[in-house]
This record gives C-alpha cells, structure tokens and sequence, in this order.
C-alpha cells in the first residue's frame, strides 16, 4: 500500500482577519448589499424605497459592466468637455443658420394657436 499525503490549503487565514484584508478582499471581489424600506398606513403604500449598492474596485466594476462614472460630465472632465464641445457646436452651427438667414424651420412653426411665427414677431 502507497502512502499519500494531502494537504489542504484553507481559503482564508487562519488568524483573525484585520480591516485592511478584508477592505483588499471587499474591493477585489465586490460585494452587493440591497434593502427595501417600505412604509404603509392602513394598508396603504406611502412611500417604497429600493436601495442597492455595489462597492468595489474601478476594475472590479468595469469587469461588470458598470462605468457611468466615465459618461457623468458632473463626474468625468472628459465627459464634462464632450458635452461643452457638443454644445459649442450647436450652438455655432445656430449662430451660422441665423446670420445666413436659413433659420431652418424655426421661423415658419406655427404656435399653438395657428399663427405663424412671423405673425407672432411682428406685434
């Protein structure tokens, strides 16, 4: 009969866990804590709210599928100047239509009483 030696490798330290493993582990892997409150009055629903948070790392987050902080203009300042850039070229774009005179579809709506803007403009 062979003699054979297992070894077992325990999947989290044996000792006691101090906060900055547990923050590295938290962040690496994620984790997901959600909670309803719900406040009824005799058998009405007043007010529901759905919380759900998901704390993680940048990476951990991405590999999810969650990047809205890139897309935020309040939160990104290359969304931020995307959004100027975008809305500088409006605007420019505006600008040209009106001192060439097109005024592409503006000038000839009719508001809401069936008048034309030119008719509103002129009083």
């Amino acid at each position: 009969m062979t003699e054979r030696t297992i070894t077992h490798v325990p999947s989290m330290p044996s000792g006691p866990a101090n906060l900055a493993d547990i923050l590295e582990r938290v962040l690496d892997k994620g984790i997901v804590i959600a909670g309803d409150i719900k406040i009824d009055l005799l058998d009405i629903e007043l007010l529901t709210i759905r919380l759900r948070l998901f704390v993680s790392s940048v990476e951990t987050a991405k590999k999810a599928g969650i990047d809205w902080w890139e897309t935020d203009p309040a939160l990104s300042t290359r969304a931020h100047r995307a959004a100027v850039d975008e809305e500088n070229t409006r605007l420019r774009k505006r600008i040209a239509e009106l001192e060439s005179g097109e005024d592409t579809g503006r000038a000839g709506r009719e508001d809401a009483g069936g008048k034309r803007a030119e008719e509103v403009r002129s009083r």
